[in-house]
């Protein structure tokens, strides 16, 4: 049996001030985007957008939900293998090219993990590395966007 999940918020659109979206200029960006038991997330536009620099805009969280997303799925392989990571950072990037019309798409995500790994996983650092493969595989974010996800892992042994 395939195990389904659903996943529901709520978005509320707060940037009205006071004629709507009467004109282009004439209204900001933010909304709220709030879920059960979790605090708001406020987001915006990308400021190239008109947006507001201290938002999250929806390109932001998509680059950080491939980074979690690959974080998640990168530990349970980890633990699946015996490796023993004790410290993972992630530095990601995200290219977006608008297209004319005012569209636009996603053309890559890159992840940049940093991953540190115990004093007993010194010898599974080359296992390690290709541990990222099978998480990216893995990942439900990165397996539903239609461009690609790459990685540019490094992996170290703590001191």
């Amino acid at each position: 049996m395939v195990a389904v999940h659903g996943y529901e918020l709520a978005l509320t659109w707060t940037g009205n001030q006071g004629t709507g979206t009467s004109a282009y200029r004439a209204y900001s960006r933010s909304h709220e985007i709030v879920a059960e038991g979790r605090p708001p997330l406020y987001g915006s536009s990308d400021p190239a957008f008109r947006g507001e620099t201290d938002r999250w805009n929806p390109e932001q969280l998509l680059v950080a939900a491939l980074s979690a997303c690959h974080l998640m799925s990168y530990l349970h392989v980890c633990v699946e293998s015996g490796v023993v990571v004790v410290d993972y950072t992630d530095a990601p990037t995200g290219s977006m090219t608008q297209t004319p019309g005012g569209g636009g798409r996603f053309t890559e995500v890159v992840l940049k993990p940093y991953v540190t790994l115990a004093r007993s996983s010194a010898d599974k650092v080359e296992l390690a590395t290709r541990l990222h493969r099978d998480a990216n595989a893995r990942c439900f974010i990165a397996s539903s966007v239609n461009f690609p996800v790459s990685h540019e892992p490094t992996v170290v042994v703590e001191d």
